[in-house]
């Protein structure tokens, strides 16, 4: 039972998202919370990174609002920890705004940055856009849709990737901008054109963070991710990937 449902809180349909807030400063935990369940989320909170972490591996949830200062363990530590055994969308949420701390979040594994001050508006814009792109927990269509590029096969419907037979564990952002890099063969395509395409809407941050993107998928799919042969960067200009 969920502690919304303890709380005597209506509990959701089966088929709600849950989306799990861990955030230590309590007005803005409970501002989170009431947003998000006004959209019709099952919502759980924690304001300890132990607790959070204990409870996206009780519930799994769907989407997870992560705080970066935590005690406990900090949401640093939190996201590495998720990312050994599971794929959650993680938004990283941090009053530390500069350049360094949006890219040591992304390396650890966060798939979106949020800055403090933010909007409720723009926190569920962003939920709403990592839900569309994770797995569906629903049964998938019968027809498949298959992206081949040599020995890279892209299962689009599983949302599966397979290098010469190999099951890869991509996240959802780099699952997506994988599928889009395959879709767009021999293009150079600019870092302002990715965002647009795979980010849509929900990136309001650095171009920068393609190139940190790009480089956790070089390290994947590429044979030697220091000499890529399929990802090329096109000096002043973005990346072609040789399909």
């Amino acid at each position: 039972m969920s502690e919304e449902s303890e709380s005597g809180m209506t509990a959701a349909p089966a088929t709600t998202a849950t989306v799990l807030v861990v955030e230590d400063e309590e007005a803005l935990l409970l501002s989170m919370a009431h947003h998000l369940r006004r959209e019709g989320y099952d919502v759980l909170t924690a304001d300890r990174g132990d607790d959070g972490l204990r409870m996206a591996r009780d519930h799994d949830p769907d989407v997870i609002v992560l705080d970066l200062m935590l005690p406990g363990v900090d949401g640093m530590g939190v996201c590495r920890a998720l990312r050994r055994d599971t794929q959650v969308p993680i938004i990283m949420v941090t009053a530390l705004g500069g350049e360094g701390d949006r890219v040591a979040g992304l390396d650890t594994g966060a798939d979106d940055y949020l800055p403090k001050p933010f909007g409720m508006r723009e926190l569920l814009a962003r939920v709403r856009a990592l839900l569309r792109r994770a797995p569906t927990r629903q049964s998938a269509p019968a027809d498949e849709d298959i992206v081949e590029s040599g020995d890279l096969v892209v299962n689009a419907v599983r949302r599966e990737v397979r290098r010469d037979g190999e099951l890869l564990r991509l996240k959802p952002r780099e699952f997506e901008l994988l599928l889009f890099l395959l879709r767009n063969p021999g293009q150079v395509l600019s870092r302002e054109h990715i965002l647009e395409s795979v980010w849509e809407h929900d990136f309001n941050g650095d171009a920068r963070t393609v190139d940190v993107h790009m480089r956790w998928l070089r390290q994947k799919i590429e044979p030697d991710a220091a000499n890529p042969e399929r990802i090329r960067t096109v000096r002043g200009s973005g990346y072609l990937f040789e399909g």
